[in-house]
């Protein structure tokens, strides 16, 4: 199944392009002085797909080293979402098999959770660096007791270098996630935005910590 693997991955990285390409349809939903996070309704399943655009004050390098999607990265160090991660199988160079899971969330109404993705990581003629990713199902990965087994939709972040600034990028994310169990859908709804802003707090913190 590598093959369907890397189809899978690359139509996720599609889609990360379109949603970037499309600006209409998006609703703000939060905004701080670091991020600002809209929102539409997904054409992938009954949830909502969400945006996150900011300006991060530090190389395109700084952030991706933060975010990319590698084993022992520094991501499960910053992101309070990300309680572990693991790279399950490498289909290639740039397609892996992932498993992440998530400690509870919002006072603990939301259980752990776990995720298993292809991921695929792409850099553009422009310096540009994309993670984009989508649920998947993995021989090594069956559901396990202890977690709900949430589903990301085609979702991911692209690192744009500011022309000019190199010590500025404009990190772009997309977010799907059908977090699974039974959720009220008022939880879900004021989940993400709060999470996503708290990603990019996280975010400029860590790369502050990664310059010093």
């Amino acid at each position: 199944p590598a093959m369907e693997y890397a189809g899978l991955a690359e139509t996720a990285a599609e889609k990360m392009e379109l949603y970037r390409r499309d600006p209409g349809g998006w609703r703000s939903c939060r905004r701080t002085s670091e991020v600002s996070v809209s929102w539409r309704p997904s054409a992938e399943f009954a949830g909502n797909v969400y945006r996150g655009e900011a300006i991060v004050p530090a190389s395109p390098q700084d952030v991706w080293e933060c975010i990319k999607p590698v084993a022992a990265g520094l991501r499960t160090k910053w992101d309070q979402n990300v309680k572990d991660f693991e790279v399950i199988e490498a289909v290639s160079d740039t397609v892996s098999i992932c498993r992440t899971t998530t400690a509870s969330a919002f006072m603990r109404i939301i259980s752990p959770r776990e995720f298993v993705d292809v991921v695929l990581m792409r850099q553009y003629e422009d310096g540009t660096m994309l993670s984009a990713a989508t649920n998947v199902e993995h021989p090594l990965c069956p559901p396990r007791p202890n977690f709900v087994r949430g589903f990301n939709y085609p979702c991911g972040c692209f690192c744009i270098p500011v022309p000019g600034e190199p010590d500025r990028t404009q990190l772009l994310s997309f977010f799907q996630t059908d977090l699974g169990g039974y959720l009220p859908q008022t939880v879900v709804d004021s989940f993400f935005p709060a999470s996503i802003t708290g990603f990019y707090s996280n975010l400029t913190k860590a790369v502050k910590t990664l310059k010093a």
